[in-house]
């Protein structure tokens, strides 16, 4: 029998396995971004950081709201639970980040 819990984390750390991905969770483990502030930091086309924030956003990884005409992205609540200081916990494992 397969373990829920076990593929939930696999399909996060899958949607996190991609450099630019993970990059753009460690600037969110800053705090709230507006989707220029990411840019100017990854410095990608900006379509381009739109397909990765996009699938941050379905896996449930990232949260946004408006701010005017801006776009702010923040790690989801669900993603705030597991974090510890500079790091996640997904109970299989830790993600950590270095400063």
């Amino acid at each position: 029998m397969v373990d829920i819990a076990m593929n939930a984390c696999a399909a996060t750390l899958h949607v996190l396995s991609d450099q630019t991905r993970l990059e753009v969770v460690r600037l969110l483990l800053d705090g709230s971004q507006r989707v220029k502030d990411i840019n100017d930091v990854l410095g990608i086309e900006q379509s381009l950081l739109s397909h990765h924030l996009r699938v941050l956003r379905e896996a449930g990884v990232v949260e946004t709201e408006r701010d005017g005409k801006c776009i702010v992205y923040r790690l989801s609540q669900h993603m705030v639970a597991k974090r510890r200081g500079r790091s996640l916990d997904f109970g299989c494992c830790t993600l950590s980040f270095e400063s």
